[in-house]
């Protein structure tokens, strides 16, 4: 799988519950430095079993969340240390499906 590196800073990390009350099944960051078509920075779910507040992470980008409802398209991340097979990427990037009415791509 083609990837590249980037640091990640978790800012809600897994068990996160916004304003909605949507609890967070994933890390979900930010890549600061990348502007995305919404003019911030780029969002990032970080794939780990780990519970990560506030920190800066090295992490791959294996795939990118495809959304119509949205101008920025999100990226999904592992930490450089843990791997996934495209199977198991998909079972824990399905609920992103879902939620955003979106589709994921596997960089391959």
């Amino acid at each position: 799988m083609k990837q590249f590196k980037v640091n990640v800073t978790i800012d809600r990390p897994i068990g996160y519950v916004d304003s909605y009350q949507n609890e967070y099944p994933i890390n979900y960051g930010y890549v600061e430095g990348i502007i995305a078509q919404d003019n911030e920075w780029q969002d990032v779910y970080l794939l780990t079993d780990d519970i990560i507040s506030s920190q800066v992470v090295s992490a791959n980008i294996i795939a990118i969340i495809v959304r119509d409802d949205d101008v920025e398209d999100k990226w999904v991340a592992t930490t450089t240390q843990t791997t996934y097979s495209k199977e198991d990427i998909k079972k824990k990037t399905n609920f992103l499906e879902q939620y955003f009415n979106s589709s994921i791509i596997l960089l391959d």
